[in-house]
């Protein structure tokens, strides 16, 4: 177990923003966490665990101890009737995670290629793309309690799953570090295909009846054409969540912007396209200091070259009260601000 001081977190963040932390440890293992604890004067300390930073926003230095989550692996755990079980270490990189998957035969994950970050953050947002999201795939995951040092083992329910949401942005905010993570892959595969973009690229490639590489590679182009690859352009993929609105809610902003993206959910009420209402409001490649809207996706905030934490926060909250004023909804942030 590593154990630095003074480490600049500038590279451990997508969005490429400056921040020091005190301390940092690199985590490869639960038995990491829990001689951590048992450290005078670290085991009691604040901790804030950092995966692949990819979903974070660093507005200032970090005094608590940084657990940085580098539990590394992937394999076949077991087989059913009906499915294979693929656990993968939290510090994998989420994109190789789906790319082995593929490679091995076991297709699922396709529809979520190219999402930045690792797998141990993946369930914390319930992150999801292109009509699939992780919680349609999850099996179960192990986690160490931060304070106890305990191992446990979440499946689904416990995880509270919601629209990027789960207990670990709830309840177990910070209480909690995933090591492993295990997905439930169909031996029956059945692509998702209901999403506009796929229904564009069968339409152009005549192509509708595409296997999982298939989708799998048109995901990565649609991805690569609208967002900015953050080796090369500071981002975080979407910055905000797309609004839920109800069936009168919909109704109402149609009537006043019939152009409105929006996509039918279960229960009756809509999701809408945030980045469309972004656009709407004319803050597609705008730039407040040294962050900007990139140009060829509004719901993606970017760092023109020397952003700080507090401009990001500027601009995200002149977004959230020009939408607000013109549809009356309020964005929610996607990433967790620090």
């Amino acid at each position: 177990m590593q154990i630095e001081a003074g480490v600049s977190l500038k590279t451990y963040n997508t969005f490429g923003l400056p921040a020091v932390a005190g301390r940092l440890v690199r985590i490869t293992a639960d038995a990491d966490v829990r001689r951590l604890l048992e450290l005078p004067g670290l085991g009691g300390a604040p901790k804030f665990v950092l995966g692949g930073g990819s979903n974070v926003i660093l507005t200032r230095d970090m005094p608590e101890l940084v657990l940085k989550v580098e539990v590394k692996g992937i394999r076949v755990a077991s087989e059913t009737a009906d499915a294979f079980i693929v656990e993968a270490g939290g510090g994998e990189s989420w994109h190789d995670l789906v790319a082995w998957t593929l490679d091995h035969g076991f297709p699922g994950l396709e529809n979520m290629a190219l999402i930045p970050g690792t797998v141990g953050a993946a369930p914390v947002q319930n992150i999801g793309a292109y009509g699939l999201e992780l919680q349609d795939r999850f099996d179960s995951l192990d986690a160490v309690d931060l304070v106890t040092g305990r191992s446990v083992r979440l499946d689904a329910s416990q995880c509270k799953f919601g629209y990027r949401d789960s207990i670990f942005k709830q309840a177990l905010a910070g209480k909690s570090l995933i090591t492993r993570v295990r997905f439930r892959l169909p031996r029956r595969w059945q692509p998702v295909l209901g999403y506009l973009d796929l229904e564009r690229k069968m339409a152009e490639t005549g192509n509708h009846a595409p296997d999982a590489r298939t989708i799998f590679d048109w995901v990565c182009a649609i991805r690569r054409a609208k967002l900015p690859d953050p080796a090369v352009i500071g981002n975080v993929g979407s910055f905000f969540k797309n609004p839920l609105v109800t069936a009168e809610q919909c109704r109402d902003i149609i009537a006043r912007d019939p152009h409105v993206v929006h996509y039918p959910m279960d229960g009756g009420g809509f999701k809408l396209a945030a980045g469309w209402l972004i656009d709407a409001c004319g803050w597609k490649g705008k730039t407040v200091g040294h962050a900007g809207v990139y140009e060829k996706q509004a719901l993606v905030l970017v760092n023109r070259g020397g952003a700080i934490g507090s401009e990001v926060q500027t601009l995200a909250r002149a977004i959230q009260e020009s939408v607000y004023g013109r549809f009356g909804i309020r964005l929610e942030i996607e990433p967790v601000v620090v």
